[in-house]
Order: structure tokens, then C-alpha cells, then sequence
């Protein structure tokens, strides 16, 4: 845990949602969103250096990591898209935030991205890690080249009951193996995963991660209140805020292809930067190109 950043909390209808702050309260609003099975540390040398140019910046646990909880033991421990969305905007209006400059990677930047897409009122501009990150759930089964079905094993694992019992048993030594496959070049990544695998101790990171992996295939119901987010996701709407997509080329899930093949979901400013040697893990293995595509739609 970064002992420098506090731990905050805002009672959303669902969750106690954890958040570390840093900078002026009174600065302008930046928040950053990680990814599975990331946390907040991705961030921390991104966070610091935003709050020394003045601004408020945010960085939540999302929903099954570290100190954030669910309110009621009832509520499904649903990781759907459309419940990472609805905990930011949660996040923003428990905090009173009105726009944000928002940025995220994997399950992070997909609650960035619906966010832009269905309230872009709300944000100021968008950091995508790998482009549009909308789920297409209704062609969630079409298979894929072999390679890239490869590259998914763990999302298969994570369907069956041996996956269950699997990253129950094994969370830390799974989750160290991702990280392992998706950033290959990344020489960092066994000196910085101790600091992130802590946050996958909380109570709910195997229901939440499980059915996260399971709804996206239509292999579990979603929560019926938000069944209506996840119906507007189904026609996969554009995102018409200025935005920057960061793509790591050594990117383990799934390489940055030659062509930007998600520019036509952009309407707005649109850029893609393909990084050199970084993998998944974009912010916390390319902190500096981070903070400055930030910096150049905040400030540009």
C-alpha cells in the first residue's frame, strides 16, 4: 500500500467503495481506474505527479478489491460491465463530482469508457488502455483466430468449477502468472506484484472476479437493475469525449494490431499511441506516457 495516500470512503447504494486521494481538494477532478488482477499501486507514480500540477486525483478500489465492500450480504457480487460503470458514476456523485477527467485500463478503462459513451456530460476527457472497451456481449460466443482464443485461457478456466476452486485456492500465484504472461518484457513486474496482490484478500474478489468472466458469455445472469445499462452497451454506442487510447505492443492478452481497429467508435478527438515494449499493465509499466497523454488533453 502506497503509506503516502490515505484511504477514504463513500457510501454508494451498493458498496463502502475505497479510494485514495491525492492533491487539492479544490483542484480539478482526475480519476484513475485499474484493472484484473491489478489495484491501485498501477498508479502511484502517476497520482503524485498529477496532484503536483494542481489537480484532485481519485483512485478507487474497484468492487471485490481491497477495502471496498459490499452494503448488504444479499447483493449479487456481479463484476458485469454495466456494475463497474454504475460504481464510478456512484464514485463521482458520492463525491460530489460533477466532470472528470477520467483513465483506465482493462476492467477500469471499460468503466471509463461506458461511462463516456452513455453520460459523456460527465467527462472532460478519456486515457483508454486499448481503445473501445465495451463489451459485445451478444457476440460474446463467435469464436476467435486460435491465437487469440490461446491468450484466453483463463477466462474458460474461470467458467468451470475447477477455475472456482482454483483461484480460490491459488488467488496470489494465479494472478502473479497473469501478470507474468500479459507484460513479458516488463522487468518490474515480480518487484511490484506484492504490492498489488494484497487487494485480491478481500471477501468478494472470487464471486466478483468469477462472474465477471462468466456474464461477459452470457454463462450468468446479470444484476435485473442493470439490465437497461447493458441493454444500451448492446448497440455499442460511440464515445464523443477528447480521447487518447494507450496500447501496449507487447501486450500479452492481446497485442496492439497494425491497424486501429476501434477508431470508428471515437467521434470526438482521437488519438492511439502504440507503446514500445509496455504489456497490459499500461500505467504501472509506462507511468510518464500515462501522465502525459493525460496532461495533453487536460492541458493541450
Amino acid at each position: 500500500m502506497n503509506t503516502e495516500a490515505l484511504i477514504h470512503f463513500t457510501k454508494t447504494p451498493s458498496l463502502s467503495l475505497a479510494y485514495e486521494e491525492h492533491g487539492p481538494t479544490t483542484g480539478d477532478p482526475v480519476i484513475l481506474l485499474h484493472g484484473f488482477p491489478y489495484s491501485p499501486r498501477a498508479y502511484d507514480e502517476i497520482a503524485p505527479a498529477l496532484a503536483a500540477k494542481g489537480y484532485r486525483v481519485i483512485v478507487p478500489y474497484l468492487r471485490g478489491y481491497g477495502p471496498t465492500r459490499f452494503n448488504n450480504h444479499d447483493t449479487l457480487r456481479s463484476g458485469q460491465q454495466a456494475a463497474l460503470a454504475q460504481d464510478l458514476l456512484d464514485l463521482m456523485d458520492g463525491l460530489a463530482i460533477q466532470q472528470a477527467a477520467l483513465c483506465g485500463y482493462d476492467w477500469g478503462g471499460r468503466a471509463a469508457c461506458i461511462v463516456a459513451a452513455l453520460w459523456p456530460e460527465r467527462v472532460r476527457c478519456l486515457v483508454t488502455g486499448d481503445g473501445y472497451n465495451l463489451q459485445n456481449i451478444p457476440h460474446s460466443t463467435e469464436p476467435l483466430d486460435p491465437q487469440t482464443e490461446h491468450r484466453l485461457w483463463y477466462q474458460y478456466y474461470f467458467h468451470t468449477p475447477r477455475g472456482v476452486e482454483g483461484l480460490t485456492t491459488n488467488r496470489r500465484a494465479l494472478c502473479e502468472l497473469l501478470w507474468t504472461l500479459w507484460s513479458p518484457t516488463w522487468s518490474k513486474g515480480p518487484e511490484l506484484y506484492p504490492l498489488s496482490a494484497p487487494a485480491f484478500d478481500n471477501p468478494d474478489f472470487v464471486e466478483v472476479v468469477i462472474h465477471s468472466y462468466r456474464h461477459r458469455f452470457m454463462y450468468a445472469p446479470g444484476d435485473p437493475a442493470l439490465e437497461w445499462i447493458e441493454e444500451a452497451l448492446t448497440r455499442q454506442p460511440p464515445i464523443s469525449v477528447p480521447t487518447i487510447s494507450l496500447c501496449g505492443a507487447d501486450d500479452g492478452v492481446g497485442p496492439a494490431p497494425e491497424l486501429d481497429e476501434d477508431i470508428a467508435h471515437f467521434t470526438e478527438r482521437y488519438e492511439r499511441r502504440v507503446l514500445v515494449g509496455v504489456g497490459h499493465n499500461i500505467p504501472e509499466e509506462a507511468p510518464e506516457a500515462t501522465v502525459r497523454a493525460l496532461l495533453d488533453l487536460l492541458e493541450g
